[in-house]
């Protein structure tokens, strides 16, 4: 089912409202494995009107004692563990793919989260906080467009760029001027 992701160069597409469908399809097919995990679609495809690089991604939740048992169905499902620099260690591992659906190719990084960590309700925070505000979500694309333009074409340098907006969005008390956060 899911076929060889193949790094690319990081690049700036507009939102794919077809995404959402392959997110869902991929939790299906997790969930028929193993229905203890539970999938979420979070990151920029999971935001209706969002661009990006236009990879769907998915945390893949596990309770606890459940990591290897998580891996195991993302290595059955024939999920590959990362080949750039710098990838999740396997404590907190992510692995990539790609699937066929709707005429197109879709890369697709699932995030293996433990499902009372810290960092899934900050995912799930910044997801809902674009959802809820079009001029956040604008700021965001606005960021990424700024980083594309550059030259930061490095998929793992993009997301370091792109990361300090996404912490200054979830301090405590973050500025609600985000055309400014924007700009930094």
């Amino acid at each position: 089912m899911i076929e060889p992701y193949v790094n690319a160069p990081a690049r700036y597409q507009e939102y794919d409202p077809i995404a959402p469908r392959v997110a869902t399809l991929i939790a299906a097919r997790i969930a028929e494995i193993e229905p203890k995990l539970a999938v979420e679609h979070v990151g920029s495809t999971a935001v209706p009107g969002c661009a990006g690089k236009g990879i769907v991604d998915l945390a893949v939740l596990y309770e606890d004692g459940g990591l290897d048992k998580a891996k195991q169905v993302l290595d059955t499902l024939g999920f590959q563990r990362q080949t750039t620099r710098d990838p999740f260690p396997e404590d907190r591992p992510m692995r990539v793919g790609a699937i066929s659906y709707a005429g197109r190719i879709y890369q697709l990084h699932a995030h293996v989260i433990r499902e009372d960590s810290s960092e899934i309700i900050k995912l799930r925070g910044f997801r809902d906080r674009l959802r809820a505000d079009p001029e956040l979500r604008e700021a965001y694309e606005s960021t990424k467009r700024q980083i594309i333009a550059a030259g930061v074409t490095d998929s793992v340098a993009y997301c370091e760029a792109k990361g300090s907006f996404i912490r200054q969005v979830l301090e405590p008390g973050a500025v609600a001027d985000f055309k400014n956060l924007a700009d930094r």
